[in-house]
């Protein structure tokens, strides 16, 4: 995950300078941060919708017997949870959520909750994010304490890309249970 992440913030920060000079002063618009707004809302949609799909009987469900594997719901609560964080570090606030883990919760209605709240947090924060915000620097603690200076975008693109991740493993489960995905059903 490490690797992925790095790659799109490389990619992410080389390509801005270029991007900011042509794209921008043409059509006088944030092409950057408009695009991760828009990959951002279009997977957070998916994930919605795979709360609300999947029946509250496969929520305890994981793909294999492996104890150390999430269950469905144990995503959507990791979901949220790191939605909550990563939101509220680029905001510039303490995390709304602090003290509460959603990975804990069982039932179907508490986790879409959850995640609805996690994610409408978030989409005020990529709403508001234009590219020069985006590399406005950040100060960001780590798990062991270690406070850095990250640019903004740099913690949307890895709530982004986590979201991604972790759509793929609700597809993998919706799959196994033969419900079609949301990304699967597009017209």
């Amino acid at each position: 995950m490490k690797r992925a992440v790095f790659g799109a913030l490389l990619g992410f920060f080389l390509s801005l300078p270029a991007v900011a000079q042509t794209s921008h002063q043409a059509r006088g618009e944030d092409p950057l941060a408009s695009w991760l707004r828009n990959a951002y809302t279009t997977n957070r949609n998916y994930i919605a919708k795979s709360a609300e799909k999947v029946p509250e009987e496969f929520y305890n469900m994981r793909p294999g017997p492996q104890a150390e594997v999430r269950t469905f719901g144990q995503i959507i609560g990791h979901l949220a949870n790191f939605n909550y964080l990563w939101c509220a570090e680029a905001k510039g606030e303490p995390n709304p959520n602090e003290g509460n883990d959603f990975e804990k919760v069982t039932a179907k209605a508490d986790l879409v909750k959850a995640l609805n709240g996690a994610q409408t947090y978030c989409d005020v924060v990529y709403a508001a994010l234009t590219d020069a915000s985006g590399i406005e620097m950040i100060q960001v603690t780590r798990p062991n304490g270690q406070r850095n200076q990250l640019p903004r975008a740099s913690r949307l693109i890895l709530n982004y890309a986590h979201n991604n991740e972790h759509y793929g493993n609700l597809v993998t489960y919706m799959r196994i249970k033969g419900i079609v995905p949301p990304s699967s059903n597009q017209p």
